[in-house]
């Protein structure tokens, strides 16, 4: 059996460090999910769709890119896996890439998240053009997006080994 090692959120924080908390709690949660998985069945399709593991955490690996470093802080060439050309191209994986790198970028793409996120107040806006959104938008958006792909990997890991849980 895996050790939980997640943090929860505070139960008593102020706004930002229970956003933080939560968004946190379901990166580590995301993880957490896709542990004990061989490279081949991180990357096994067991839905219709190209949705995996591994697919998963390169697509919110992605997403945090984007969001954070992209649209909030304005970096310009932050790298993506998708294009107009390949729109899923972060969800195409292969038994033969590593499950580990994949979690090991995921949790880079976290830590430099948190980066931008410390520089900006909760009602700045993002730098990039034409941005409209700001931090705290960001932040509920990611506790969304990232919770919303925690129920995926939820699914996927049942389906691959009967593995259940939080």
């Amino acid at each position: 059996m895996l050790t939980d090692e997640r943090l929860d959120p505070p139960e008593a924080g102020n706004e930002r460090e229970t956003l933080n908390g939560f968004l946190d709690f379901l990166r580590a949660s995301a993880v957490h999910k896709a542990q004990g998985l061989s490279d081949a069945d991180a990357a096994r399709q067991v839905l219709p769709s190209l949705t995996t593991v591994s697919g998963l955490l390169r697509h919110l690996a992605d997403v945090e890119r984007t969001w954070f470093r992209d649209r909030m802080d304005g970096q310009l060439d932050v790298p993506t896996r998708w294009s107009d050309a390949d729109p899923d191209g972060e969800f195409r994986v292969t038994e033969n890439d590593s499950l580990a790198e994949i979690i090991a970028d995921y949790q880079a793409a976290c830590a430099e998240s948190r980066e931008v996120a410390a520089r900006y107040q909760l009602d700045d806006l993002g730098t990039a053009d034409g941005m409209t959104h700001n931090l705290r938008w960001v932040l509920v958006h990611m506790i969304e997006e990232t919770g919303r792909h925690c129920g995926h990997l939820d699914i996927v890991r049942e389906l691959l080994d009967g593995v259940t849980g939080e």
